[in-house]
């Protein structure tokens, strides 16, 4: 497996993974897959951490090797007013969950931000999933989450660039207001 940028001819593989990752029978097009193309058009997105996950052993559609297993995405996010990121969605292909495509894609997505030098990353979801990536609950440092019923939910990993005083309510990108 490979992790790399997303490019141009990713986006409908990238689709294709996200609606097969949240699909249920009661919502077939989940809200992740148009939320994806929301973002894709807003000045949040940020095309340096929306990377995909290849299968080295996967073949697409046209016979070429490296077909789109997963995809993770961070775009920016605020804490009153200081940059920050937000990590998702994170989706991985059901026939290749379970086999360290998600694990692959976060700790690539951390490393790439950590390197871009931002100093944190909030996301919302399950505390004993991220908590393995060193995600803690948001308010152990003091951010607020943008939905207070979110509580445990809404979770922040630092990075190197981290400082203290960055305290406050988190604002997600514009898209997200919409779902």
């Amino acid at each position: 497996m490979l992790i790399r940028r997303e490019n141009p001819a990713d986006h409908a593989a990238v689709r294709a993974v996200t609606t097969a990752a949240f699909a249920t029978p009661e919502r077939p097009e989940p809200v992740e897959a148009p939320l994806l193309d929301a973002l894709r058009g807003c000045d949040d997105w940020l095309p340096a951490l929306s990377l995909v996950a290849v299968g080295d052993r996967d073949v697409d559609e046209e016979g070429r090797s490296g077909r789109v297993v997963g995809h993770v995405v961070c775009t920016r996010g605020w804490v009153d007013g200081a940059p920050a990121l937000l990590l998702g969605p994170l989706s991985v292909h059901p026939g290749h969950q379970r086999r360290g495509v998600g694990l692959a894609l976060v700790h690539s997505v951390l490393g790439a931000a950590d390197a871009l030098g931002e100093p944190l990353v909030a996301l919302l979801g399950s505390p004993a999933y991220y908590g393995r990536y060193g995600f803690r609950t948001s308010t152990e440092y003091g951010i607020v989450p943008p939905e207070p019923s979110w509580n445990a939910y809404f979770q922040v990993r630092t990075l190197t660039a981290y400082r203290e005083t960055q305290r406050g309510t988190f604002r997600l990108a514009e898209p997200f207001d919409h779902i």
